[in-house]
């Protein structure tokens, strides 16, 4: 890694056997940075930065990569912007060119076009209630802060923004300081630096902007949420805070979502697919961001198995706090995420990202043995000490996306337990949640 006078951090992962170069800038900005009249600025801006440079057209953009026989895309979230690409070693210098005008330089050209595009994005989401109770649930855990507001933005925003505001927003937040170039594969360090070196960041003087470490942890209330929506399914998210992305439990949450939910071998994919047909897809999740984190489980089933579907999970959510796992699960996540880590890691793209999102993030970048070496000291006890914290119902919020509230207020009785039981063991915490009494938060710990 090189640090330039700038503040421009540049890193690289040179991977012999290939000959191509998975290349991306690393933005330090999202929508957790948005004051709420500007909820979706980061990601219009995303698009914009496709409507031409001062050197390079919109058309024209397209048709570089497309000679390249490459795509270039770009993505926005919660606390990062990214710009990247996967293109022929030969092609690397001419499509840095290019994404640094994009990113330095964006022209801001047809808005009104793009705007459009953003407003039909939203509409499509908006009719997709999978995607939606996602943004529910944020909503539900993390109540008013700026964790809890979609990422895609709201028409109401995009649809009044401005050429002068989108273009004081990027004087702001693309700092050099703020932003990290990455690249793996067939890739040479030090002329990748020059590359950098050689393109004038505009915005060098004077101290970053605020990024999302200055945004203080959310306060967290449970709380329940319901969108009615006429949907052939009901979609149900239970879910609550978790763990900040430099906590180094990360390693157990992840062996943990394997036992739990993450893979079809897992409790609740078996429990509820499999045994019992109440759902295609069920599972859990997890997000890592800089004060602290979300967890959650998700589920879609018809309205005849939503009572069934839920009373199962609510179940195995008071079963998994009580015995996390046993011998042969615990073996059994240990190596699927340890293959799993290693499979991606066979891609240049996966291992430019890494390294974009560490840098960025300012997290070690850990070997591969020394990861397999995390995942292999995962324990029972480390488990059971981190679902009874982040897993215990009563600690959950919901959130539904349906056709009606009060079928799914109903339902939701199994998981919506409102007094907490006796925390001095974890046994009877777990007995009591069943019994519709809740652990005490962070009983377990």
């Amino acid at each position: 890694m090189t640090t330039l006078d700038s503040g421009v951090r540049v890193v690289t992962e040179p991977v012999p056997s290939v000959r191509s170069v998975a290349l991306g800038f690393w933005i330090a900005t999202g929508s957790v940075v948005e004051r709420d009249e500007e909820a979706g600025i980061s990601h219009l801006l995303e698009h914009m930065l496709f409507r031409g440079t001062e050197r390079y057209g919109s058309e024209e953009i397209d048709q570089i990569f497309d000679a390249m026989g490459a795509e270039i895309n770009a993505g926005t979230d919660k606390e990062a912007t990214s710009l990247y690409t996967r293109v022929l070693d030969r092609h690397l210098e001419h499509a840095f060119d290019v994404m640094s005008d994009m990113v330095w330089r964006p022209r801001f050209g047809e808005l009104e076009t793009e705007r459009e595009v953003v407003l039909e994005e939203i509409a499509m989401y908006e009719d997709d209630p999978q995607d939606r109770v996602f943004d529910v649930l944020g909503r539900a855990v993390f109540g008013s802060h700026p964790l809890g507001r979609p990422v895609i933005g709201t028409p109401e925003v995009i649809a009044a923004a401005t050429h002068d505001q989108l273009a004081s927003f990027h004087e702001r937040r693309y700092r050099p300081q703020s932003i990290v170039i990455a690249a793996a594969g067939s890739v040479d360090h030090d002329a990748l630096v020059e590359m950098a070196r050689a393109v004038e960041t505009p915005g060098a003087d004077g101290a970053p902007a605020a990024d999302a470490t200055a945004i203080g942890a959310p306060h967290f209330e449970r709380s329940v949420r319901f969108l009615a929506k006429d949907t052939e399914q009901y979609h149900v998210c239970a879910g609550g805070p978790g763990i900040a992305r430099d906590d180094e439990r990360r390693f157990a949450l992840r062996v943990m979502e394997g036992v739990l939910g993450g893979t079809s071998s897992s409790r609740l994919f078996q429990e509820v697919r499999e045994r019992r047909g109440l759902a295609y897809s069920v599972f859990c999740f997890s997000n890592l961001y800089a004060h602290t984190g979300e967890v959650g489980v998700y589920l879609g089933t018809r309205p005849e198995n939503l009572a069934e579907a839920l009373e199962v999970l609510a179940r195995e959510l008071v079963r998994y706090v009580e015995d996390p796992a046993t011998e042969e699960e615990l073996v059994r996540s240990r190596e699927n995420l340890k293959g799993r880590v290693v499979l991606a890691l066979e891609s240049t793209g996966a291992r430019m990202s890494r390294l974009g999102t560490s840098v960025m993030n300012d997290l070690p970048i850990l070997s591969v043995d020394e990861m397999i070496e995390r995942i292999d000291a995962v324990g029972v006890e480390e488990l059971r000490a981190l679902a009874g914290e982040l897993y215990s119902p009563a600690r959950l919020s919901l959130a539904g996306v349906g056709p009606d509230e009060q079928a799914f207020r109903t339902a939701i009785e199994p998981l919506a337990a409102s007094e907490p039981a006796d925390p001095r063991t974890l046994a009877s915490a777990a007995t009591g949640a069943a019994e519709g009494h809740a652990p005490a938060e962070g009983v377990a710990s």
